[in-house]
C-alpha cells in the first residue's frame, strides 16, 4: 500500500513542479478482453493533474472509458486519440478493421472511434510528437519500420500502441514510446500482459518519462529522461 501511495504522490508532485504533464495510454479493449482500468491506476489518475492525454487507440466499446479521458483534462480537445486496429479504420482510411462487434457494441463510441485519424502529430514544448496505433506498421513492432513512420511524419518522438512491451527506445536519432495496455488486455502475440501507462513531463527541450506498470498487484515506477538534440 505504501508503494501505491508513493506512486500516486509522484503524480501530484509532477503536476505541481513540472511543465506540461501528458498521460500516455491505450489498448483498453473494454469490455471484450477486460472489464476496466485496474483499481490502483484509477486511484492515481485523478482529474486536473494532466494537461493532455495521448491515446493509441483500441479504447473498446465502453463509452465510459473515453469520457474518463476527457474528465482527466477537463477538455476534449486535449485528448489526442488515434484509431487502433479494432476501431474500425481511421479517418484517413486503410489500417485495419474488424467486425463492428469486435470490442463491444456501444454505437456512440463506435461512431466516435471511426472518426479517429490513423496518425496524429502534436507539438508539446520543443517536441513534435507523432501518434499511431501501431497495427499499420509492417513488420509489426519492427524498429526500422517504425523509423520510416517517424521520418514520414517528421517528428522527434513517435508514440506507438499495439506492442505490449512498455517503455522508451532510442533508435536512429529518434525516440519511440510504447505505453502498452492500460488494462493489461492480452494481444494475439502476448497472452499475459501487465497493465501499464506512461507520464511525460515536458519542459522545453527536455522530457522526463515515467513508466507505471502493475506487477503482481504492485505499482512499479521507472524513469527515463531525454533531450532534443
Amino acid at each position: 500500500e505504501s508503494e501505491k501511495r508513493s506512486a500516486a504522490q509522484l503524480i501530484v508532485t509532477m503536476a505541481a513542479n513540472f511543465g506540461e504533464l501528458i498521460l500516455l495510454l491505450g489498448d483498453h479493449h473494454t469490455p471484450s478482453r477486460t472489464h476496466t482500468i485496474p483499481e490502483p491506476f484509477q486511484r492515481m489518475l485523478v482529474p486536473n493533474k494532466m494537461q493532455h492525454v495521448i491515446c493509441t487507440g483500441n479504447i473498446g466499446g465502453d463509452a465510459a472509458e473515453y469520457e474518463r479521458l476527457k474528465e482527466l483534462v477537463g477538455n476534449g480537445s486535449c485528448v489526442h486519440c488515434v484509431a487502433g486496429e479494432y476501431d474500425f479504420g481511421g479517418a484517413s482510411g486503410g489500417g485495419g478493421c474488424s467486425s463492428p462487434s469486435a470490442d463491444g457494441g456501444n454505437a456512440a463510441l463506435n461512431n466516435l472511434a471511426r472518426s479517429f485519424p490513423e496518425t496524429k502529430v502534436i507539438q508539446l514544448g520543443s517536441f513534435r510528437i507523432g501518434i499511431i496505433g501501431g497495427h499499420q506498421v509492417v513488420p509489426w513492432g519492427e524498429m526500422s519500420a517504425l523509423a520510416m513512420v517517424r521520418r514520414r511524419l517528421n517528428v522527434d518522438v513517435l508514440v506507438c500502441g499495439w506492442r505490449r512491451k512498455t517503455g522508451v527506445v532510442e533508435y536512429e536519432g529518434g525516440y519511440y514510446i510504447f505505453p502498452g495496455s492500460i488494462t493489461g488486455a492480452y494481444s494475439s502475440h502476448d497472452p499475459k500482459v501487465n497493465p501499464s501507462f506512461l507520464l511525460l513531463a515536458v519542459q522545453g527541450t527536455n522530457i522526463v518519462c515515467y513508466v507505471y506498470e502493475l506487477i503482481n498487484g504492485e505499482v512499479d515506477v521507472s524513469k527515463t529522461e531525454f533531450s532534443k538534440q
